[in-house]
């Protein structure tokens, strides 16, 4: 037990697990923790503490030791403010800087090349960094600048790092908004098995440069290459002094506060890190590298240079004035120099997919498939009604391995998925799980970036469904834009693996499911359910706003998934807390719910077994980005018009009563996306089936049985969901997943239900013609212990979840103009605009072509 994390906690820390009283320690640590802050003498209570500690040792510790787990980390130095605070931020975190790396031109002369990776001026002055911390420097004297170099010569410094000091498992390095430098940062941890540390990243600059002025960081500006920056001025400017010129320039011109556009680089001469000396410069030049009258570009070089000693106020080397090295103090500066031989990375061994046909055929995977030519899912599950699953090792295996089949045959591949639901049924695997799903998704698969996932354990052995289900997103083309952060840092949790935070398609954000994982720490929030899903929340909306928008005004639907473990009362505060904690997010929000832009979801709370990392709740947003591009109305949440509902049979089991809508939530965004969720609890499902009996004058002596419930209740839910389609302009086709979550404790069979709801599908599709016949179902079912729009209760005996996109129309000039893309059989189609904006003569032909062959696809 960590009495240094005890002592710093800010919070009382509850234990559960002990062989004493539990009262009295938490007694004890409570007032403590409140002896610390009003400064009352409490050394009585301080020695019961540290005897109740050491009785804990015993006992496992696991929230907080990761909430404390120290690395021995490298920090990689440019010289510059950045990469020092960075390090800074390691200390703070709990962290031990053990090594220093750095990559120096070959020419020593040479101040600047112009890398969009590597800051190269003040080069000559980071080996005295050694000196100042008391750290080994290693640096790689071979950097040169030619394409495709720059992370290969991180590599092969940070190999070598690796290789003479073992115990590294983290790298430090001072990006603050460069995708460009974390990628390739990430990039070489992750063929390292190194940690990512990003502390600086997506943080306030105008806060960050304030944050390191206070903390003591002296450094001066070496280069300047900005407009508003005049190298006779302002170069050697120290920090403090060239803040509100930064600020001002910010406001003008947008220019980055801390310099991350280039606009200037810096050299750290003290700061907090450096223990032993100070750098003190005692001669230097100005180059003027470019003389251009809007941007001029000058560099500050450095001549000579000496370290001070902090203790003796004295210099602790000789000054040589040719290259401005310190001569005595080197033997800790160690040169990487590796042979063309060893620059060739280790190949892991491929994996072996081959799988014993015999067994294959004993684990029939089952799909489910929406439709081909949108955005579609597929999902694959084992139906183990006989029990011969084995373990989810081989499960998953083989779901995976028939996804990927599935995918082959379509002419498609894991580069065209956009979200993986992997379902597990047992948290206790998720690591055998996780290795072997990165034998199938990985980085080099995925070429423009690994898809988003969410991982949940369900009672799958309960429904007779194996020990693994999953669900793919797939996109029919290569437009997805993925958020992939794999350093840990301050912004959002990280996703060290092949899983991304988030993932645009077609103006749909699909967001991985959120923990209330504390970012830096990457450890649980400890204060129970609440405060996990306020992080959880937070998390998300760091997420969103890397996309330009916010979960309180763009969010479509938010999945809940709570553990078994949260009570009654935890869930019934974790919906308060989720209206309270959006509108902080955007105070507007409630006020203005109406207003054209601001979206109104839906929600879903699934409860579930477990969690990853036995979290309390895990959060799954889904957004509309609306693409600036396009300029058509995006945001309308509201029904078209009946005008495009066509009557079909299932009206005549169905007349419209309100109780219809009081189980439909739904959000539409016009002519885009459309969110519906159907929540049927027993007492909706009682009225069904009265709705159904009284319509065909069954006698109400009948009893029915739980099949003919359900037959009942899938009627109702088709007639539902078409309607809700049909009135927002979308069909069937448009239909991107429909999952069907159901409550193991009904006794269903899975296999049951599939076969129910089919059945209805099928006869949906005969009288109504909407629906084709596909040789999988178009659904998918997923157990679960319960769900409902509700937290408090999720008591629906079924709940379905429908998610439709519609696919980009082309545009027509003439804003005004409605043509109404479906209508029924034998009625005129008729073309409307409106008279403020009256229709030239020439414009007509073309508008009537548009007209007739729309008329014409329709017809077929």
């Amino acid at each position: 037990m960590d009495f240094d994390f005890i002592f710093n906690c800010s919070e009382p820390v509850i234990v559960k697990k002990c062989n004493f009283e539990t009262i009295d320690f938490e007694f004890v640590l409570c007032n403590f923790m409140i002896g610390l802050l009003v400064g009352i003498r409490y050394k009585l209570l301080v020695l019961r503490l540290v005897f109740v500690l050491e009785e804990l040792e015993l006992y496992t510790f696991n929230l907080i030791i990761s909430a404390k787990e120290k690395m021995k980390v490298v920090g990689l130095v440019s010289g510059g403010k950045d990469s020092c605070f960075a390090m800074m931020k390691c200390l703070q975190y709990g962290h031990e800087v053990v090594a220093l790396a750095n990559l120096l031109p070959v020419n020593e002369s040479v101040d600047e090349l112009d890398s969009y990776m590597y800051q190269t001026v003040g080069h000559q002055i980071v080996v005295s960094y050694a000196n100042c911390m008391g750290l080994p420097l290693r640096h790689d004297l071979s950097y040169d600048k030619t394409p495709g170099d720059e992370v290969e010569d991180m590599f092969i410094l940070l190999k070598e790092v690796k290789k003479q000091m073992p115990s590294i498992t983290a790298v430090s390095s001072g990006a603050i908004a460069s995708d460009y430098q974390r990628l390739r940062v990430e990039n070489v941890c992750s063929r390292l098995g190194l940690i990512s540390l990003a502390y600086l990243w997506k943080l306030d600059q105008s806060l960050l440069l304030q944050q390191m002025i206070e903390s003591g960081i002296v450094a001066i500006t070496v280069k300047v290459a900005a407009i508003g920056l005049d190298p006779s001025k302002h170069l050697g400017k120290e920090m403090s002094q060239l803040r509100p010129h930064l600020l001002k320039l910010n406001e003008l011109f947008g220019s980055n506060i801390c310099g991350e556009g280039g606009e200037y680089e810096t050299l750290t001469l003290d700061c907090p890190l450096f223990k032993y000396a100070r750098i003190v410069l005692d001669e230097f030049q100005h180059v003027l590298h470019d003389s251009n009258s809007i941007a001029p570009v000058g560099i500050l070089h450095p001549l000579a240079f000496h370290c001070e000693d902090k203790l003796q106020s004295a210099s602790v080397s000789d000054i040589n004035r040719t290259n401005g090295f310190c001569l005595e103090n080197m033997g800790s500066v160690i040169e990487v120099q590796t042979e063309s031989s060893e620059l060739m990375e280790e190949k892991s061994q491929p994996y072996n997919l081959a799988l014993d046909l015999a067994q294959f055929k004993t684990h029939k995977p089952h799909i489910s498939k929406t439709k081909k030519e949108n955005t579609f899912s597929i999902s694959c599950w084992l139906q183990d009604s006989f029990k011969v699953s084995v373990d989810l090792q081989e499960d998953l295996k083989i779901i995976l391995l028939k996804i990927e089949s599935q995918l082959n045959e379509i002419g498609f591949s894991w580069e065209n998925v956009v979200y993986i639901h992997l379902y597990i049924s047992d948290m206790n695997m998720f690591a055998i799980a996780n290795e072997t799903y990165v034998n199938f998704i990985t980085q080099e698969k995925c070429r423009f970036g690994v898809p988003s996932r969410s991982t949940i354990e369900l009672p799958l052995l309960q429904a007779g469904l194996g020990n693994s289900y999953v669900e793919v997103l797939v996109a029919n083309d290569q437009s997805k834009k993925v958020l992939h952060v794999q350093s840990i840092s301050s912004w959002a949790p990280s996703c060290i693996g092949p899983y991304s935070q988030a993932t645009l398609h077609k103006e749909i954000l699909h967001m991985a499911g959120q923990l209330g994982l504390d970012p830096p720490t990457m450890a649980l929030c400890d204060r129970g359910p609440v405060s996990e899903l306020e992080q959880a929340l937070i998390n998300s909306e760091a997420v969103a706003k890397s996309f330009n928008c916010s979960i309180s005004t763009s969010a479509i639907l938010f999945v809940v998934y709570c553990s078994k473990f949260t009570s009654t009362l935890d869930r019934i505060r974790m919906q308060e807390k989720i209206s309270e904690i959006l509108n902080q997010i955007n105070p507007l929000n409630s006020k203005h719910k109406h207003l054209s832009g601001v979206l109104n979801p839906v929600f879903l709370y699934v409860l579930v077994p477990d969690l990853p990392k036995r979290a309390f709740v895990e959060v799954k947003p889904v957004l509309f980005v609306k693409d600036d591009t396009n300029t058509e109305e995006a945001f309308n949440d509201h029904v078209v018009s009946d005008l495009n509902y066509e009557v079909n049979q299932f009206d005549l089991y169905f007349q419209p009563e309100k109780w219809h809508d009081e189980c439909l939530q739904k959000c539409v965004v016009h002519g885009r996306i459309c969110a519906a969720i159907l929540s049927i609890t027993n007492e909706i499902a009682g009225k069904i089936c009265l709705n159904v009996h009284t319509s065909k004058n069954v006698n109400d002596n009948v009893i029915i049985t739980a099949e003919e419930k359900l037959e009942n209740v899938a009627e109702f839910c088709l007639y539902r969901l078409d309607k809700v389609l049909s009135q927002n302009c979308f069909s069937w086709d448009d239909v991107m997943n429909l999952r069907i979550y159901f409550s193991t404790s009904s006794n269903i069979p899975h296999e049951t239900l599939s076969l129910i709801i089919q059945s209805k599908f099928d006869e949906f599709g005969e009288k109504t013609k909407k629906v084709k016949p596909f040789e999988e179902p178009i659904f998918n079912i997923v157990p679960v212990i319960g769900a409902g729009s509700r937290a408090a209760s999720m008591d629906d005996i079924i709940t379905w979840k429908d998610k439709s996109v519609k696919k980009k129309k082309k545009k027509v000039s003439t804003t005004d103009l409605k043509l109404e893309s479906e209508y029924k059989k034998g009625l005129r189609p008729v073309l409307w605009w409106t008279p403020d904006f009256p229709l030239k003569t020439d414009e007509v032909v073309p508008l009537l072509d548009i007209l007739a062959s729309k008329v014409k696809a329709i017809s077929h």
